[in-house]
């Protein structure tokens, strides 16, 4: 048995014993080496296998049990990774958010880099964003390792371990309980969509429900213009940017626009458009312009880097729970997590269900409203977004609902109002608002545009006056009394308030309709610095190019002021309108003779002095068929062309203008479309016309073609009528798809 237990042992007590043991064990008959390490022992075997040593001792864990060990530990490190993720364990949104906190090197995330920043192992540039103060100073000791160099072992280790102390610093803030005002502690910070801030008008707008009213996505309101933004109606047309703004109601001006709801309102500046070099000198007959690198000098504008470097202000937290929503809080920030995760018919339900519960609870009621409103947005269906507008109102009025909570609904509601057209409910909708909280000057400015969307311009006038008197530099306020006083034909007093209201920068200021209008002004009273506001509002991204100012566009459409037919593509249709000028000519003087009542004066405001009248036959792509008995073969000549009878963004009709007539300087509303014009009856000398810095002239039986949304201007200072057609197209660039789906103007 000893030799047994010394092999099982890994030892021997002998040399003797170690030959005897091997050399019976092998069955040699040859002479022992005396060495206890043979391995053709099975003892030395067994010693391999079990891992022992020559001095008695059992030894550590072998290659092979380590190995086994590490697959082992890696396989629950990836389950466990898994469950971490399948179960959703840990809020990364959370983790990154506070991460973010120690972004100390301005590129976005959290890195090395950052925590050697807030070691002070590398000093922070100048365009790096500043740290919390408790990041900004790492602790002495950490600067006395930094200092020494050398003996930092491992600059991450130290990071990792500074990261940590600051993480629970961080936590330990933020979870903190505050005192409340009213004594209730823990009430959750507002969320951002809580808050219902409403910007500009973005990029992107769509229809609910085919057939229904034109309608666009909630953060995306703009209100048409008329033919020419110069229509003295434009102020009812005028939309709050703080709010948006939604269709309006149907208008009977020939020339008034419905609303726009193409998903590309605003001209994407950064598109290929034609223009003139900043360095071109730009010269108009009687309106001499400048150089436009002169601009930024003289017009104090806060550009929008200095609107973005500004401090913001600290808004006063949001209340939206009662004590007894207090009481509920966890079920309500559960069932606002869904919301907030982009699952709405979960959150639906779960507010749906709290709502069944607790029918007292103003929180549950206007989670349900959010998730109609959302819903609503997902599905496209006017429907549902009644349902949301009728939800918000109940919540506004249950008992014991916090003020915060009113105002937010009731604000909502009044913006899904105008998003459906109901301008009268949203109306009523403000002024009770207004009468609720009649010191929120921000509810009488949004209550000032309700009034201009029914076209109550004296209301209007009056709400905005009474803000301005208690504050006089409400710059919202000044833009809209401004436009009002425009339209009311007092072009002079018009002029302060819109270049002081846009050079406040307050919110809802920086809209190219202000810019138009200010600029129009400007002009109509000799006054060139017209032209700086217009590059300005282009440097603003506002305007395509100081010449072409239309505010409804399609991006990337080739932009030129006068164009071929060939240009076009439209040869045919030119052809046919100059083989058929005198037919065309012949119906529209017989409609002179005998009804001239059916030449309609122009009503944009566009005349400075003088007599100028229209006679439609097709608007917004729709033929007026009692118009058409009066020139029923040049209708027919037109039907065959659909690219102008289609044209829901354009017209066809006749244009007299008298002699002694002077039409200001304007630009037609979108880039969609090009003008024909068909010389009929034109004096020999004093008629003209001009698009951007060129100026030509009509003749009888041949087309001109220009782009409208380029500055253009007439003269008629001949000594008889001058009689021209007007036919507008499509843009030739303009898809199939975009003619069938962009709204009409």
């Amino acid at each position: 048995m000893a030799p047994r237990k010394n092999a099982k042992g890994g030892g021997s007590h002998s040399s003797s014993s170690t030959s005897s043991s091997s050399g019976s064990g092998s069955g040699s008959g040859s002479p022992s080496t005396g060495s206890s390490r043979s391995s053709s022992s099975p003892g030395a075997r067994r010693e391999a296998k079990q891992g022992g040593h020559r001095n008695g001792r059992r030894g550590g864990i072998s290659g092979g049990s380590f190995f086994t060990w590490f697959m082992v530990i890696a396989l629950l490190g990836v389950w466990t990774s898994v469950a971490v993720v399948w179960f959703d364990l840990v809020d990364y949104e959370e983790v990154l958010g506070k991460l973010g906190v120690y972004d100390a090197d301005g590129d976005g995330d959290f890195d090395v880099g950052d925590a050697k920043v807030l070691l002070g192992l590398k000093e922070r540039s100048t365009s790096e964003r500043t740290s919390p103060p408790e990041e900004a100073e790492p602790p002495a000791e950490q600067e006395k390792q930094a200092a020494e160099g050398p003996e930092v072992q491992n600059v991450e280790d130290e990071v990792k371990e500074q990261i940590q102390s600051l993480l629970q610093e961080q936590e330990h803030t933020e979870y903190a309980p505050q005192p409340e005002a009213d004594g209730a502690a823990g009430e959750p910070q507002p969320e951002a969509e809580d808050v219902l801030t409403v910007t500009d008008g973005e990029d992107e707008s769509e229809t609910l429900e085919a057939g229904a009213v034109h309608e666009e996505t909630e953060d995306s309101y703009h209100m048409e213009d008329t033919a020419s933004q110069d229509h003295p109606d434009d102020v009812e047309e005028m939309v709050n940017e703080q709010e948006g703004s939604g269709p309006r109601e149907a208008v009977t001006d020939a020339d008034k626009m419905q609303q726009d709801t193409e998903e590309a309102t605003q001209q994407n500046h950064d598109a290929p458009v034609h223009e003139h070099s900043e360095n071109e000198g730009i010269e108009i007959s009687d309106n001499a312009i400048e150089d436009s690198s002169i601009i930024s000098e003289e017009i104090n504008v806060p550009s929008v880097e200095e609107q973005q470097d500004t401090p913001p202000v600290k808004k006063k937290k949001t209340k939206l729970l009662n004590k007894f929503d207090k009481a509920i809080k966890a079920e309500l920030d559960a069932a606002e997590k869904l919301r907030k995760r982009g699952k709405v018919e979960e959150a639906m339900n779960a507010f749906e269900e709290l709502v069944r519960k607790y029918p007292q609870s103003p929180r549950a009621r206007y989670g349900k409203a959010q998730c109609e409103d959302d819903l609503a947005e997902k599905r496209r269906s006017n429907e549902v977004l009644r349902r949301a507008i009728e939800t918000y109102q109940e919540a506004a009025s249950l008992p014991d609902a916090p003020t915060d909570l009113v105002k937010l609904s009731l604000k909502r509601r009044s913006e899904r109002q105008q998003f459906l057209g109901h301008m009268r409910g949203s109306l009523l909708t403000l002024q009770r608002l207004v009468q609720l909280f009649p010191s929120d000057t921000a509810l009488k400015n949004d209550l000032g545009v309700g009034y201009l969307l029914m076209g109550d311009n004296d209301s209007a006038k009056k709400v905005y006056e009474e803000v301005l008197n208690v504050t006089p530099n409400d710059g919202f306020a000044k833009v809209h009394y401004g436009l009002i006083l425009k339209a009311q034909n007092k072009i002079a007093e018009s002029i302060p308030y819109l270049k002081e209201g846009i050079e406040s920068g307050d919110p809802g200021t920086d809209d190219g309709r202000f810019y138009f209008h200010l600029g129009d002004a400007m002009q109509r009273v000799g006054n060139k610095e017209a032209y700086k506001w217009y590059e300005l509002g282009h440097k603003r991204g506002h305007f395509a190019s100081v010449w072409q100012r239309s505010l409804y566009n399609v991006n990337g459409l080739k932009a030129q002021p006068w164009w071929t037919p060939r240009e076009t593509g439209y040869t045919e249709l030119v052809k046919s309108l100059e083989r058929n000028w005198k037919l065309i000519r012949d119906e529209g003087l017989m409609v002179m003779d005998k009804a001239k009542g059916l030449f309609l004066p122009e009503d944009e405001n566009l005349r400075e002095k003088g007599d100028w009248s229209q006679f439609t036959l097709w608007q917004q792509g729709r033929k007026n068929e009692n118009a058409c008995k009066g020139a029923p073969k040049t209708c027919t000549l037109l039907e065959k062309f659909s690219e102008t009878t289609g044209c829901r963004r354009g017209q066809i009709k006749y244009s007299i203008m008298h002699p002694g007539t002077h039409v200001w300087p304007h630009t037609g509303p979108t880039n969609c479309r090009l003008r024909m014009h068909l010389g009929l009856v034109i004096p020999k000398e004093g008629c003209k016309i001009r698009c951007a810095n060129e100026t030509r002239t009509w003749e009888e039986g041949k087309v001109l073609i220009f782009d409208d949304s380029f500055e253009h201007e007439v003269w008629q200072d001949a000594s008889s009528f001058r009689l021209i057609f007007i036919v507008d197209v499509w843009h030739p660039e303009l898809t199939p798809q975009q003619r069938r789906s962009l709204p009409a103007i």
